[in-house]
């Protein structure tokens, strides 16, 4: 009997898995799956603790759900990914493995980590698959197929590539042969920080992400246009950390989005919440076709002269929320207390750092992977290159968000500032963005901190060190 091994990295859920689904397909072969946690790897990339906790909550779903289809999951733990290449030989020649099935993932590491592994089981078939998109890179590209730049024209492509060949979602394996697998599962823990995620804000199982996912596209897509810059509003799907280590696939959320929301495709109602699976796409794309960015090297080559300001303390003031600036200050202690950002915060807070402390955005990008339920190489990076003005389709060096005017208009009540910063509590509406004006003219004494910088000031010196780096 021949064997089969599906190699599990970012893809942990039984339904819509490409390389489960096709290792199962012929039934005659014995399937077994592996999993490798690289706890020295996952440091080195800054793994955030409650992303560590996530994934072995969710892993240990897996390994049961497995189990029920009679697939037995094979663990191991080694330092980093060079030693796994170790691991995937040494499980292939003692299973007598015959075809090793894998989900693909586009950062550099990774892919010169599988390259190793195939050179190394010169007598294994290899089946690998663009699981973790919606469309394969290199699916979309330009008349002189190159990757776009920009995202709208990306977007419209992306779009008539779709709706040429719409990619549909596999079921869940069978039940093997074998039957389920009987018998008390091990509790599978890796030797890696952990701190503990909220099951209330993020699903803690498949079954579960599944069913937000549903509710999501039912009640909330078709309004998601005009609730998701309102931080106090519940009108983001939440579902981000599902799709970063694979609880999820993007084709179910295309697929239910387009159940629910029919419209979706022609500009109707949930075509904005589909711009964000477009833009999810766009980064993945975009790695694979410029691994710097993995780099951590901006998009903008220019951008690498800018004289970023070395300044610790206002850096601690940033991550602690403690920069005077309110709108900033919640959003900072939204992160820090859940491991996840509001996704109109997360640019409010970037371009604060960036562009009103002058601090070099890669130590915003690596704070953010350090802490965040949901972090991804690709979105993250994406999202900072944005907000800093050295990315691909990057908002200008000269847009500067006002953070007072930014939390005037996003949060006018103040009720997610109140929220997160009781500092504030008494503090009246009119005033809850700019305190300190309210609080010296009434004389008020308050416990938290003045503005670390002006922005006004602060606009001068940043437009100023954009513009030399440019001419240099």
């Amino acid at each position: 009997m021949t064997t089969h091994l599906v190699w599990f990295r970012a893809d942990l859920r039984i339904h819509d898995n490409l390389a489960l689904a096709a290792a199962c397909r012929q039934g005659s072969a014995a399937v077994k799956a592996l999993f490798i946690a690289t706890p020295k790897q996952w440091q080195q990339h800054v793994m955030a603790p409650r992303q560590a906790s996530y994934l072995q909550a969710q892993l240990n779903m897996l390994q049961q759900a497995l189990a029920e289809k009679g697939i037995p999951l094979i663990y191991r733990e080694v330092a980093d990914f060079a030693a796994s290449v170790n691991v995937v030989r040494a499980v292939c020649e003692e299973e007598k493995v015959s075809h090793l099935f894998y989900n693909y993932q586009y950062e550099v590491n990774e892919r010169l980590r599988d390259a190793a592994v195939e050179k190394a089981l010169p007598g294994v078939a290899f089946q690998g698959f663009d699981d973790s998109v919606i469309l394969p890179p290199g699916s979309v590209v330009t008349g002189n197929h190159e990757m776009y730049k920009v995202f709208t024209p990306y977007k419209n492509a992306w779009l008539r590539r779709l709706k040429e060949e719409m990619p549909e979602c596999v079921a869940a394996p069978r039940v093997r042969e074998t039957g389920a697998l009987e018998g008390k599962l091990p509790t599978l823990e890796f030797d890696y920080p952990q701190q503990p995620f909220d099951p209330a804000w993020f699903p803690a199982d498949e079954k579960s992400a599944i069913g937000q996912l549903r509710h999501f596209c039912q009640h909330h897509a078709g309004e998601y246009e005009q609730q998701r810059d309102f931080p106090a509003i519940e009108g983001t799907s939440r579902l981000s950390a599902c799709l970063v280590i694979g609880v999820l696939s993007p084709r179910q959320c295309l697929h239910r989005l387009l159940a629910e929301q029919p419209d979706a495709l022609s500009g109707g109602n949930g075509s904005v919440w589909l711009n964000e699976l477009i833009w999810r796409e766009f980064y993945r794309h975009l790695m694979t076709y410029h691994p710097d960015l993995c780099k951590h090297r901006p998009f903008i080559r220019w951008t690498d002269n800018v004289k970023w300001q070395e300044a610790p303390a206002l850096l601690r003031a940033w991550e602690l929320g403690q920069t005077g600036y309110p709108i900033v200050d919640a959003a900072m202690r939204q992160l820090n207390s859940t491991g996840w950002m509001h996704n109109r915060l997360r640019m409010i807070v970037a371009s604060f750092l960036v562009k009103d402390l002058l601090i070099d955005w890669r130590k915003g990008e690596r704070y953010f992977m350090s802490q965040l339920v949901d972090g991804c190489l690709a979105a993250n990076n994406g999202g900072w290159q944005w907000a800093a003005s050295t990315g691909t389709d990057a908002a200008p060096y000269f847009r500067i968000f006002n953070p007072t005017t930014q939390g005037e208009r996003f949060d006018s009540e103040g009720a997610f500032i109140r929220q997160w910063i009781p500092e504030l509590a008494e503090v009246p509406t009119k005033a809850i963005h700019t305190p300190w004006a309210w609080a010296d003219k009434a004389d008020i004494s308050l416990s938290y901190p003045r503005p670390v910088v002006d922005h006004k000031q602060a606009r001068t010196a940043t437009l100023a060190a954009y513009e030399a780096a440019r001419k240099s």
